[in-house]
């Protein structure tokens, strides 16, 4: 066996969504990436579909969230039953909605955007051990012609599914729990009644929940909440529970794809060891209500990518990357946590908690609390990482945006640090110029001036400030001009010296 290669900046296993993401994104920052997959080829399955806004931003920094929005399916909202009759609805306002893409698309226009960057993938590498150390990873890979390779990277990412090798290898647990039930999936085209294409049916009966989706080219997935220990349902007897639970006169004519599974709600103990990181399905799986799992993993993929390129570019120190399993571990538990009670809605039964979930329903429809504070929840536009240093905010509160908050896209967008500067015109601004030349000194940081009250709607605070802006768009530290000496600490934090 051939001695260790001279080395790659980083080697991401699995080719899915979020290694796709994060090779991307180190790739268009300059650092040379070297992304395998074991599978042959691309898995032909719809697998995930949602894309939520958050995700969307996203690949639209990536450059394809316009090959996104044109190719997927617009969801403007959800609408449950029960026992056949309309029990509520909730809409979705415009920058709220959701687009539904099979998962191989997504992995098609991430491929394409890869291979644009001048990266690749490497079909048919299986990662079969890796040996970590202070300076760097050596990994064993074994191709498919059964050659064994050993390579050197400075840093290993794990995004290589739910069985992942990287996890058992690095010997965390993966904890949580099981559903009791099974999941039956047909993505179909259906005759007979017609069926809304912007809308997601929920039909809960006393035998489950029957879930109707639109994707492309006029096809519906039909997704069948099972007793645990059911048989997994054919054709036949998928039809047999649309008539049972769903809608009248939907018929299957045309079935793509068919499949059963159980479902988990599991997380990695640990998301990081040294140099060895866990993302996407790798890190943690959940059910699919609220369709997160694949937005999860980018947010992972887009959190982790941008750090590792601040710090092999010495733009940042490398403690820097300890906000990575903080935070990732933070947004999963929330979205573990908000999709468990949308499953357990699904698997309610006897006449006492059914009528009280369906009252609880018709609460949230009469109220318009979904669409006001939920659907902002699920687009990610609430993703807010808690902060964990007191000079990341004001000596004295105010009540706009905050530290660890995505700050509003459209007033400064790019893909490196910014310190936004909120003044008031005609004022002293002394405090600003000595922000400016603090940052001036950083690596890595670029000043934006705004004036007030024109930045007023989108930091919802009409005092002078600044604000420090991550490469992801998250607010590392928001104060005022008092506050300035926090903004040093800030930046010596987050960035290093020129």
């Amino acid at each position: 066996m051939p001695g260790p290669d001279p080395g790659t900046a980083v080697l991401v296993t699995g080719a899915g969504p979020t290694g796709l993401l994060a090779a991307c994104e180190l790739l268009r920052r300059g650092v040379p990436v070297r992304l395998v997959d074991q599978a042959p080829a691309p898995a032909p399955t719809p697998r995930a579909l949602s894309l939520w806004p958050r995700a969307l931003a996203i690949l639209d920094d990536l450059g394809i969230g316009d090959d996104v929005r044109a190719a997927s399916v617009r969801i403007d909202g959800y609408r449950y039953f029960t026992g056949g009759r309309p029990l509520a609805a909730f809409a979705f306002p415009a920058w709220c909605a959701a687009r539904n893409l099979p998962q191989y698309e997504t992995e098609a226009l991430l491929t394409r955007r890869l291979h644009e960057l001048g990266g690749t993938v490497e079909r048919g590498v299986r990662l079969v051990d890796f040996a970590p150390a202070d300076d760097g990873v050596t990994v064993t890979l074994r191709h498919a012609d059964g050659r064994t390779e050993r390579a050197r990277t400075s840093y290993l990412l794990g995004a290589d599914g739910a069985r992942s090798r990287v996890r058992e290898r690095l010997g965390t647990g993966f904890v949580g729990s099981t559903y009791p039930m099974t999941f039956a999936v047909l993505d179909t085209r259906v005759g007979g009644s017609a069926l809304p294409s912007g809308e997601i049916l929920y039909y809960q009966a006393r035998s489950g929940t029957l879930v109707i989706v639109p994707m492309l080219g006029d096809v519906f997935r039909i997704l069948a909440a099972l007793p645990e220990g059911a048989p997994a349902p054919g054709v036949t007897a998928m039809q047999e529970l649309i008539d049972a639970r769903g809608p009248r006169g939907v018929r299957i004519t045309e079935p793509v794809h068919h499949a059963a599974f159980r479902v988990h709600a599991r997380r990695a103990a640990v998301l990081r060891r040294g140099r060895v990181f866990l993302l996407g399905d790798a890190a943690h799986v959940h059910s699919p209500a609220g369709g997160q799992g694949m937005n999860n993993g980018l947010q992972d993929a887009h959190n982790l990518a941008w750090k590792l390129a601040a710090v092999l570019h010495g733009d940042s120190p490398a403690y820097l990357l300890d906000g990575y399993e903080a935070e990732r571990a933070e947004a999963t538990r929330r979205i573990v946590r908000d999709t468990d009670l949308q499953t357990r809605a699904w698997m309610v039964d006897g006449r006492v908690r059914v009528a009280a979930r369906d009252a609880a329903f018709r609460l949230l429809d009469r109220t318009g609390a979904v669409t006001r504070f939920y659907a902002p929840v699920m687009a990610g536009h609430r993703l807010a990482y808690r902060p964990r240093r007191r000079t990341q905010g004001p000596a004295r509160p105010c009540g706009g945006v905050r530290a660890g908050e995505l700050f509003p896209r459209g007033v400064v967008d790019g893909a490196g640090w910014v310190l936004l500067l909120v003044v008031r015109p005609g004022a002293g601004a002394a405090w600003a110029d000595g922000a400016a030349a603090m940052a001036a000194s950083r690596r890595g940081v670029r000043t934006v001036c705004v004036a007030l009250p024109a930045a007023a709607p989108a930091t919802h605070c009409r005092r002078p400030g600044y604000y420090l802006i991550r490469p992801d768009a998250h607010i590392a530290a928001h104060g005022h001009p008092q506050d300035t000496p926090r903004l040093h600490d800030e930046l010596r934090y987050a960035t290093t010296a020129r």
